[in-house]
């Protein structure tokens, strides 16, 4: 069996129509070459195959071109789609991702900064949340790659972020709770360590402030983000016998844990009570009733963290370390109007269908 020849420069320079000087730029300094030309010589790579072996002659130059993911939970819903923004934008610009499922665990963390430190990753990206364990003691932050937060922001300046508005997609998810009619809007998901819930917290309440109604400590539940920890919290609810009209949960899996609650005691949703969700995960459509919620543009992000770490990388001009993109409201049938007679408690809404 003849073994197929290796693709080499000459080839991509003459499918390419290019020197093979620029096929060389274009692989190592993509910057400093014409977005057209640069498209042409991507397409001649991806054509013969020679991106392997620009891949293996970087490494041998101690240049991996290869971008280091670093991930909470790769099982999360929000990060496929963030993965594919960032490994489009990657590919176009002949850098490889490499993912690292971190699973919260301090010494998977470690390992992979040790990765890090031994120049294996031309940059990092975090979906983490937080700097990795291990890196105050360890290393100070100039000796590591350009970084980029994505989906939830690093405490602090020193990383750049790229995700959603959340304090302004949580406002527009409770006023148009308010809009239906809701004045007793239960937040679940309170939490003082992640970024992302007390942005989402804080759109609440501001939404609340600005309709005039008072916000009631007693419908500020906490919450992990998980679907558990929505159940608990709905039964929590009754518990305290202090029950809303209407939830804004932290995000979509909290949402049906609350959805889970509420059927299992036999309400008739949206008709006894309202549910909100936010992100719109792939099953927010597909539960009964379907999740209204704030849609997250996670291929966006993932393609705009790319484009800021690699200008990092390249050294090109940054003109600012934080990217927020707007959430969309997406109307489905967990958010009903709000009847004439539900604002009391004991009213007939609270009563068990059936």
């Amino acid at each position: 069996m003849q073994l197929q020849r290796l693709a080499t420069i000459e080839d991509v320079a003459g499918i390419a129509g290019v020197s093979i000087a620029t096929v060389s730029r274009a692989i190592h300094e993509p910057a400093k070459v014409a977005d057209a030309t640069r498209r042409r010589v991507n397409d001649a790579i991806a054509r013969t195959g020679y991106t392997t072996n620009a891949m293996a002659r970087s490494l041998r130059m101690r240049r991996s071109n290869m971008i280091l993911i670093l991930a909470p939970d790769v099982g999360d819903p929000n990060f496929s789609n963030i993965l594919v923004g960032l490994e489009t934008e990657a590919s176009k610009r002949g850098y490889g991702v490499l993912i690292g499922n971190t699973q919260n665990d301090a010494t998977r963390e470690t390992d992979y900064l040790r990765f890090i430190s031994s120049s294996q990753a031309t940059g990092l990206i975090l979906l983490t949340g937080h700097l990795p364990f291990g890196l105050e003691q360890s290393s100070p932050l100039t000796r590591l790659p350009p970084m980029v937060a994505v989906n939830e922001p690093v405490p602090g300046d020193r990383v750049p972020f790229v995700g959603v508005d959340n304090f302004e997609g949580a406002r527009i998810a409770a006023e148009h709770l308010i809009s239906q009619g809701h004045r007793r809007v239960a937040f679940i998901g309170h939490s003082t360590s992640r970024m992302v819930a007390e942005l989402r917290e804080r759109g609440y309440r501001a939404a609340l402030s600005d309709a005039g109604i008072a916000i009631d400590p007693m419908l500020i539940l906490d919450g992990d983000g998980t679907t558990e920890s929505g159940r608990q919290a709905a039964e929590h609810m009754f518990v305290r016998d202090v029950l809303p009209t209407a939830f804004l949960c932290v995000n979509d899996a909290t949402a049906l844990g609350v959805m889970i609650a509420l059927n299992a005691r036999g309400y008739d949703l949206p008709r006894q009570f309202s549910v909100m969700g936010f992100d719109d995960i792939s099953y927010a459509s597909f539960v009964t009733p379907s999740l209204t919620t704030m849609k997250q543009p996670r291929s966006k992000i993932g393609e705009e963290a790319m484009n800021l770490l690699l200008a990092v990388v390249e050294g090109r001009p940054v003109e600012q370390k934080q990217v927020l993109l707007r959430s969309e409201l997406i109307l489905r049938n967990s958010v009903a109007r709000l009847g004439a007679d539900d604002g009391d408690p004991s009213a007939s809404r609270y009563r068990r269908s059936g």
